[in-house]
């Protein structure tokens, strides 16, 4: 920090954010002798074992943004090996707005969730990020207790083929309410607007349906199981072009659901510390359980058959 201050300028106060699952984020106030003042970001690796491969996609994929009209933040310094402090760290603008988590005003957020999402897949850098990686596989998957082992049995099925071929397109990979800012007036939350888009450690080059099946299942486990396919729908009426097969879109849908069952207790922690208490371990696994249910059993899909349900 001492290096990026100026002579007149010290730390007038640092305040935790909450969200973070992998890293610690402190919002950091820096005063002038003048009287003014501005807002940093610090985002620091205590303990993740590939801090510095994430800390420097952020570092590219923020220096990529800057001029292209996407609300992220400006990158100020980042040290990924720990040279000059103790962690990790990575140093950013501070963006205006907030995560908006709640039920009122969704109708309103997710074309506008939609219409971000098309935007940032049509960017293209001057040099590819890194291609995706999936992590999940048949033997990582954690079947919640209250599910439908058929139809678990099924879906791990169609995670077991090789992913689809498709065009790529400029990844944020964890594109979802959780990572966006928004601005939402008091007293009408229809007219909420997006201030900025955070978190752009696993960004890479690869499918749109990887981030729109990921948006997918968190507005399905945060609002209803019926707001996933409703995102993939806004996302095709802004502009967004998804795979043409259905059974390409399932394979990414599935996938990405599979992918939520390792990770409800550490997600569903933070966003009841977020203002949503009824979001507890097994309402999520419930609504996700619920949510591949009606992928598996979309028309068109053939996915359950007699052998398996």
């Amino acid at each position: 920090m001492r290096r990026q201050l100026g002579a007149d300028e010290w730390i007038a106060g640092a305040r935790a954010l909450h969200g973070g699952i992998t890293a610690e984020m402190r919002r950091l106030t820096i005063c002038t002798r003048d009287g003014g003042t501005r807002d940093l970001v610090l985002r620091t690796y205590v303990d993740a074992e590939c801090a510095e491969d994430r800390l420097d996609r952020e570092a590219r994929a923020l220096t990529d943004l800057t001029g292209t009209g996407v609300p992220a933040p400006r990158l100020v310094a980042v040290d990924p090996t720990a040279a000059h402090g103790e962690y990790p760290s990575l140093l950013m603008t501070h963006l205006e707005g907030r995560t908006v988590l709640d039920e009122v005003g969704v109708e309103a957020r997710v074309p506008l969730l939609a219409r971000q999402l098309v935007a940032i897949h049509a960017l293209r850098p001057a040099a590819r990020p890194r291609e995706y990686v999936t992590r999940t596989t048949a033997d990582t998957v954690v079947v919640p207790r209250c599910a439908d082992a058929a139809v678990w049995v099924a879906a791990v099925d169609v995670i077991r083929r090789p992913p689809p071929l498709s065009a790529g397109s400029f990844l944020h990979r964890d594109f979802q309410p959780g990572n966006v800012l928004f601005d939402v007036p008091p007293t009408w939350p229809a007219d909420a607007r997006i201030t900025g888009v955070v978190d752009w450690a696993a960004a890479s080059w690869g499918p749109a349906d990887l981030d729109v099946a990921h948006c997918s299942t968190n507005l399905a486990l945060l609002h209803g199981p019926a707001w996933g396919p409703r995102f993939a729908e806004a996302y095709e009426e802004a502009g967004g072009v998804l795979a043409a097969a259905a059974s390409e879109r399932l394979s990414w849908q599935v996938r990405d659901a599979l992918a939520c069952s390792e990770e409800v207790r550490q997600v569903s922690q933070p966003w009841r510390e977020a203002g949503r208490p009824d979001l507890t371990t097994p309402v999520v696994e419930g609504r996700l359980d619920t949510y591949l249910s009606a992928l598996m059993h979309a028309p068109g899909h053939g996915h359950l058959t007699s052998d398996v349900g």
